[in-house]
């Protein structure tokens, strides 16, 4: 039987996932994660390094993202 969640913050434990590799789906991946978390009321820090100076769609979207 699973134990219920902590309320106290004191308890709670962080959680960092990092997303390598060839190919496409991390970014997808990790935003999707991170706005699960965020609508659960979690904190959520997002890292991404770019490859260059282009701009990418998930620039757009954390700007427009960013008052919540």
């Amino acid at each position: 039987m699973k134990k219920p969640a902590t309320s106290d913050p004191k308890k709670r434990k962080g959680l960092i996932i990092v997303n390598t590799g060839d190919g496409k789906g991390k970014s997808t991946a990790s935003f999707g994660l991170a706005l699960r978390a965020a609508g659960n009321k979690m904190n959520v820090f997002i890292m991404q390094f770019m490859k260059g100076p282009w701009k990418a769609g998930e620039r757009k979207a954390l700007k427009a993202l960013s008052e919540y």
